[in-house]
């Protein structure tokens, strides 16, 4: 156990970000009900080829979990699947226009929420927390 007062903040902070920032909490947030939506973000930061192989890793999910979310998506029409040329077994996740536009829609939603948590905030403080924040991630063991 640490005893550095700071660090202890830290890791309070960061346990009430995840349970207010969760995927799930976020999506209800922005009117997506449904958890296919986890599959959007897994392919939009993969920013190429992703399979379903690659969702259970993302969302630390076993492969039947992964497969239910990924015909969850393909059905909402959020996401299509692609044969690979190279090898006919293996199928790539790709965004749809709507898929897409779901993503530009969370992501205006969160960063709204993230305006409004830091709207009593000067130019320079946001500036300094985005620094910081972005060095913290980058920081944090994988």
């Amino acid at each position: 156990m640490y005893e550095d007062k700071e660090i202890a903040a830290i890791e309070r902070a960061m346990v009430a970000i995840r349970r207010r920032q969760s995927r799930r909490a976020l999506a209800r947030r922005q009117g997506a009900t449904g958890p296919e939506f986890e599959v959007l973000d897994v392919v939009e930061g993969a920013g190429g080829q992703v399979t379903v192989s690659m969702v259970a890793e993302a969302l630390n999910v076993d492969q039947p979990r992964a497969s239910r979310l990924v015909t969850a998506a393909v059905t909402a029409g959020l996401v299509r699947r692609e044969a690979d040329q190279a090898d006919g077994r293996r199928a790539w996740l790709v965004l749809t226009e709507a898929g897409v536009a779901a993503l530009g829609q969370a992501r205006q939603a969160r960063q709204a929420a993230f305006a409004s948590a830091t709207a009593d905030w000067s130019a320079a403080e946001r500036a300094e927390f985005a620094r910081l924040l972005t060095r913290f991630v980058e920081g944090m063991p994988g």
